[in-house]
């Protein structure tokens, strides 16, 4: 009955299919693939095929496509391309249990970025003026990269001071820089000719972020999944168990095989991180994945931060980063001010509190931490009660250590070419292996809680190992923290780290720097012989077969191996 009730379906749907191998962007040649896809599920059918073809898909609700409430589905979508028709989300994975997606590839037109090349400057670089290239969109947001004409290859560092982009006609525009601008020859290299690339919307139906979502899922797989574009994340997860994410591809689509025809090929993938994982309570297992010219990270895997803006006894008085995602019966990660780690509590119970007071919000808006929290983020306040008396000073923080991803694995992985980390975690109980990390313009691999965004946690067992690094422009691999005031972290933010391995070549921060850990193995690494570079600042009880640069060292006990 299943496959007759498919048959009919793809008759159905025979002449849109047809269409869209030659995509145009008009509603009568949008093709239903939620239909093919409900129609089979509520057949009772556990494994879904969808044909091969191109398919352009018209969004419902800010959605492409969207499967929810599912259990023990696979969905099979070999040589099949979903054509995004606005740039907005492409699939939602929510509430799912044992669900797998694979073989979809999935891409946008138009697209959420577009590209301009660079045909005037000011002498001090303070502005510059660009055109649009045939091919690409003309609705322009903030989020600008430059691209060197001849490699192709991002040319300079993130500039965050743009003004508001002035149109000039035909297709031309001027950007300035912020007022104040000073000119530095050695960051401001951008050139006539180069590229430029920004971000574009064109979502009539409404706009909703990244391109695959998984919200609240079980032992969901995305495998063999090709992303060419998002309008943020390509991949995000939250508050989800275990999800696999195998052999997932996000990088520039080639000219030859793109949907459109175009003066220049793409330089971007994606405008934001290519995976981004959030809450997980079993975090995610990244296998065998690539992210490329991505426009942040390629991986990030944390939970949120909670401040305490009080304590009293076992009661805490606290500011939610968004929404309160701690519950009774979680243990909570307990950080202090000046970044002491104490050992976990546990909430006993949680309720709303009277709102945010002026000296509250006073000594919120001094914090370090990104404007976006000091100045428009929650407010929402919570007494938590714990199981123990805790003297914890204003700024302190709080996280759930259940709900930050602990248990994840990124292996056999190839990254690289993005504005910013490779992969980034603030998790434990993981592996980083056997992973290419290639031109990141950061950190390689960082682990390190960050009071900037209010992403927990500190990390324990961690192995990074068997990783290869080389041409980054951050560090190589960095384990730290700092704290809410701003210093160092003392021993026992991380515990039971080991860093073995590794290659490390062409950096051009410090090779491995690592502080605040208790209990570190360092061993086996190979590094440039010319300029090994490695740094131990605040650690406690070390085994390393390296030289390294001990700072601060009044507390570590060295064992040689």
């Amino acid at each position: 009955m299943a496959c007759l009730i498919l048959i009919a379906v793809l008759c159905r749907f025979s002449h849109a299919q047809a269409v869209n191998k030659e995509p145009t962007d008009t509603s009568d040649t949008c093709f239903d693939l939620q239909g093919l896809i409900d129609t089979q599920i509520k057949a009772g059918s556990k494994r879904i095929v969808v044909p091969s073809g191109v398919y352009r898909v018209k969004p419902q609700h800010g959605e492409h496509l969207a499967l929810r409430d599912l259990k023990d589905i696979e969905i099979v979508a070999e040589n099949a391309e979903m054509i995004c028709t606005e740039t907005t989300r492409a699939m939602t994975i929510a509430n799912c249990r044992n669900v797998t997606v694979r073989g979809l590839t999935i891409d946008y037109d138009p697209l959420p970025f577009t590209q301009g090349r660079i045909v005037a400057l000011a002498k001090d670089k303070s502005w510059l003026e660009f055109e649009i290239i045939d091919g690409y969109p003309e609705n322009l947001e903030m989020r600008i990269e430059i691209f060197d004409s001849q490699t192709g290859l991002l040319k300079r560092d993130t500039y965050y001071g743009w003004q508001p982009f002035e149109s000039l006609g035909n297709r031309r525009y001027r950007v300035k820089k912020e007022d104040g601008y000073q000119y530095n020859p050695q960051r401001d290299i951008e050139e006539i000719g180069d590229i430029l690339v920004t971000n574009s919307s064109d979502a009539p139906g409404g706009n909703i972020p990244h391109a695959i979502v998984c919200e609240n899922n079980i032992d969901v797989e995305l495998a063999d999944i090709s992303l060419y574009a998002s309008n943020c994340f390509g991949f995000l997860e939250v508050n989800c168990q275990k999800s696999t994410y195998r052999r997932c591809k996000i990088d520039r689509r080639p000219l030859d095989s793109d949907i459109q025809p175009r003066g220049l090929r793409r330089l971007r993938s994606l405008n934001a991180d290519a995976f981004h994982s959030k809450h997980a309570v079993i975090g995610p297992q990244i296998l065998e994945c690539t992210a490329h010219f991505q426009g942040d990270d390629c991986v990030n895997i944390c939970g949120d931060y909670h401040m305490v803006m009080k304590s009293d006894g076992t009661k805490l008085r606290v500011l939610a980063k968004h929404n309160m995602n701690i519950t009774p019966g979680d243990p909570l990660e307990v950080v202090t001010y000046a970044g002491l780690r104490l050992p976990d509590a546990k909430a006993l119970s949680i309720q709303k509190s009277i709102p945010i007071e002026p000296d509250e919000l006073s000594f919120l808006e001094k914090q370090r931490m990104n404007e976006f929290f000091v100045n428009g983020g929650s407010r929402d306040m919570f007494d938590i009660q714990i199981d123990r008396e805790i003297h914890l000073p204003r700024g302190s923080i709080i996280a759930s250590a259940n709900r930050m991803g602990n248990g994840f694995k990124v292996a056999g992985c190839d990254f690289g070419y993005n504005r910013s980390r490779g992969i980034l975690i603030k998790a434990s109980h993981g592996i980083v292996s056997e992973n290419r990390l290639t031109q990141c313009w950061e950190e390689a691999i960082k682990v390190s809680p960050e009071y900037w965004w209010l992403e927990s946690g500190s990390s324990n067992d961690i192995r990074i190992t068997e990783n290869n690094i080389s041409q980054c422009r951050g560090m190589g691999i960095a384990v730290y923290a700092h704290a809410g005031n701003g210093s160092i972290a003392p021993p026992g933010a991380h515990n039971e780290i080991a860093i073995t391995n590794n290659t490390i070549r062409q950096t051009r921060g410090t090779d491995i720097w690592v502080t605040s850990t208790n209990q570190l193995i360092l061993n086996n690494n190979d590094l440039e012989d010319d300029k090994p570079d490695v740094k131990i600042e605040q650690c406690n009880n070390i085994q390393t077969d390296i030289e390294a640069e001990f700072i601060d060292t009044s507390d570590i006990r060295i064992q040689k191996k």
